[in-house]
């Protein structure tokens, strides 16, 4: 059995949706298992509606999602015909879990009620292919996550519970392939043991694709993506970037931790566990060859960029000028944690700490109040972190010609610079 998973770039329009199905037909050769993402921008559009019915605006919650429903069963139009009963049906139930939210007073957290209406998207971009699929004749199952993946209630980020969500996929969805030569399910969302819906952090359809092949011993994961390859920078940013074919785990590990958005963080683990290649190709273009990422070693990486804008240095300056070791040092860290942030960067001087953050303005805000109590504290906004892998002098050098470079730190394998 093989993984595939589609983001919203490859379903955001009709024809767009029918590649994706042409792919999944070409690949159904062999089992396929395929997580599939929301519609193009639907996420955004439920996350302004859960905005909205937070703060008591109920009318323009139900007017936006009045938006979704008319988008989503227009593109069923053109994409059906004999399923079109069976699939507008199925899209309207799956619409009144969001419908009679909208009408009763939040009395949670909006971590909770946040799940509960964007988890949504991903039921309904499947609903539809599922049934496109089938009116091509393939033999297609549609499969709803929130039965399989159990998870805690940390809602929008929930830490996943291994051994239950296992026997959930033992017990029902390997039977599914006596009968099915495509299961369709949804990236991102999983539900607890009270059936409440949950996400597993943004941008984590990437991980569940990667929990399905751990927990069913997949043969590979191909994740299909707007790109032909994974780039060693943006392209958009960096027009000489190359294309890397191969890459091995512990390296995309650590282009993830530095803030590379081409794989979440999360999804390498579970695949490095069990050796499961994962392969990076073009929807736009599959016979391309895309990278593969794999437990073998590619000793001859070009440099890779990372660029990481919208970042803020803060200055800790012990206010009595004595050391800052010990105590000060877990004074700040026990901050960080109360305020949930995180250094991408720090550096210590005898007496001062200077970190470097994303730029979350009320979080920073709030940490630059809180540690003032205890610190001198200077902020400078508007920064951009550069990490650059396997770099070189030269790289260095043309990322920072006609910058200032506020921080600097080097290993033998990374150098990063915050620029202004």
């Amino acid at each position: 059995m093989k993984i595939y998973k589609f983001g919203g770039a490859s379903i955001n329009s009709v024809d767009r949706i029918k590649n994706t199905g042409n792919i999944i037909q070409q690949g159904n050769k062999d089992k396929l298992l395929v997580v599939i993402s929301a519609m193009g921008k639907t996420t955004n559009a439920l996350e302004k509606i859960a905005e909205n019915y937070f703060a008591g605006k109920k009318e323009e919650a139900i007017e936006l999602f009045a938006q979704i429903k008319e988008s989503h069963l227009n593109t069923l139009k053109y994409l059906t015909v004999t399923e079109w009963q069976n699939a507008e049906t199925q899209l309207k139930e799956l619409f009144t879990e969001i419908e009679w939210l909208l009408h009763e007073k939040p009395v949670r957290n909006f971590d909770y009620y946040y799940d509960q209406i964007v988890c949504c998207g991903e039921l309904f971009s499947t609903s539809i292919i599922a049934h496109y699929l089938t009116e091509q004749k393939v033999k297609v199952k549609w499969l709803d996550a929130r039965d399989i993946i159990r998870t805690d209630d940390n809602f929008r980020d929930a830490a996943v519970d291994w051994d239950f969500s296992g026997k959930q996929m033992e017990e029902k969805v390997a039977p599914l392939f006596k009968d099915y030569d495509v299961i369709i399910t949804q990236g991102f969302i999983g539900s607890t043991d009270e059936n409440e819906s949950v996400t597993l952090g943004r941008e984590g359809s990437d991980y569940t694709a990667a929990i399905f092949a751990n927990l069913m011993n997949g043969e590979s994961v191909t994740i299909w993506k707007d790109v032909d390859a994974v780039m060693s920078a943006d392209p958009k940013k960096y027009p000489d970037a190359s294309i890397i074919n191969a890459l091995s785990f512990t390296e995309v590990i650590e282009m993830a931790y530095y803030g590379a958005q081409v794989i979440h963080p999360k999804t390498i683990k579970p695949l490095q566990n069990k050796n499961i290649s994962l392969f990076v190709k073009s929807f736009l273009d599959p016979s391309l060859q895309g990278t593969v990422i794999s437990k073998e070693i590619n000793k001859n990486l070009p440099p890779i960029i990372v660029n990481k804008q919208k970042q803020v240095i803060i200055q800790f300056k012990t206010k009595d000028f004595s050391f800052m070791e010990d105590r000060p040092i877990h004074q700040l860290h026990e901050l960080f944690k109360e305020v949930k942030v995180k250094p991408n960067l720090s550096q210590n001087t005898a007496i001062s700490l200077l970190c470097c953050f994303d730029d979350h303005a009320e979080k920073i805000d709030l940490l630059a109040g809180k540690a003032s109590e205890l610190f001198d504290v200077t902020v400078e906004k508007d920064l951009t972190l550069l990490t650059v892998r396997h770099y070189n002098q030269e790289t260095l050098n043309k990322l920072s010609q006609n910058k200032t470079v506020v921080l600097e730190q080097k290993t033998t394998e990374t150098a990063q610079m915050v620029v202004r």
